[in-house]
């Protein structure tokens, strides 16, 4: 009893650690919104994500333990290219073209591509339970988008920046079930260290020259909150958060709570950028809320059952 009562608790720490996670992400939206109409979206996002790394490896350092083998380590840095460094290269680059809610709501495709990349690689076994709130969670990301079709969320979207948003999912995705292997056996400091530094050399690369054409004495200190705010909080402090849920929850369940982000930065867009929510959008943001429920009773019986 006694181990089923901590696996049960793990469980819940791990959903606390997503739903923060799902919150600092849900705000991001509109910081990074902010940020790139400040700065080149190459430069913010080439400095917030090299700040996020240098936090790491401080990190990762100090408590990390045992560092991962070479081929490991350098197998980590090619997938952070792909997940830390493509994927905001299609993210921030996405965002800039369209609303902060909008580009919240492509990215609601994320469970979907998690459980389809999952089963093909054989990372998670898939309950009907967990293909029911995909489907809902999904459904509701249709109403969403349907809710913005009518033109009722104000204007700014962009069918070229939903679809680079979308591109980036896909990377995040992919990143995400050929990381989990690597969960199951090395520190998850230096995963994260390392995984982000692969973004942060990719970034670096592709936006040199932005960055050294950015007039730095000129840019304003909301800015610089914004570039804080996106390095330690999205990068850091969430991306341990998500880490945590992927390590005990996997990585589909994650991307579900993930989807809590999509009505944070509804909500969020709506307050600071005055992108008004739909009738259609409520809708959908409940639905998205009830597929996230729908995944917990499962995720608990299941932990519980391997702890026995």
């Amino acid at each position: 009893m006694t181990s089923r009562a901590g696996a049960r608790t793990s469980v819940l720490l791990a959903e606390i650690a997503v739903t923060v996670m799902a919150l600092v992400w849900g705000v991001n939206y509109s910081v990074i919104k902010y940020g790139t109409t400040v700065m080149p979206p190459l430069a913010y996002n080439g400095l917030r994500v090299s700040l996020g790394a240098v936090a790491l490896w401080t990190i990762a350092l100090l408590w990390g333990g045992g560092a991962p083998k070479l081929r490991d380590a350098l197998t980590i840095l090619a997938l952070g290219a792909l997940g830390n460094g493509v994927y905001q290269i299609f993210f921030a680059e996405g965002i800039s073209r369209t609303r902060a809610g909008e580009a919240a709501l492509v990215v609601g495709a994320s469970p979907a591509l998690m459980a389809l990349f999952g089963a093909i690689g054989g990372v998670e076994r898939i309950t009907w339970r967990a293909v029911t709130g995909i489907g809902m969670s999904i459904g509701g990301v249709g109403l969403v988008v349907l809710g913005a079709a009518s033109g009722g969320a104000g204007p700014g979207g962009s069918l070229t920046g939903d679809l680079l948003v979308l591109g980036g999912s896909v990377c995040w995705a992919v990143y995400t079930i050929l990381l989990i292997p690597y969960t199951k056996r090395l520190s998850g400091w230096y995963i994260l260290a390392l995984s982000m530094t692969g973004g942060a050399l990719v970034l670096l690369a592709a936006g040199g020259r932005s960055l050294a054409a950015v007039d730095w004495p000129s840019v304003p200190v909301a800015a610089w909150l914004a570039v804080l705010y996106g390095s330690m909080g999205a990068l850091v402090f969430a991306y341990i958060m998500w880490y945590r849920g992927v390590k005990v929850l996997g990585p589909t369940r994650v991307a579900l709570f993930g989807n809590l982000q999509t009505i944070i930065a509804l909500l969020v867009a709506w307050i600071t950028l005055a992108e008004r929510p739909t009738l259609w959008q409520v809708a959908g943001t409940v639905t998205i809320v009830s597929g996230v429920l729908l995944t917990r009773a499962p995720a608990q019986r299941e932990a519980a059952s391997e702890a026995a």
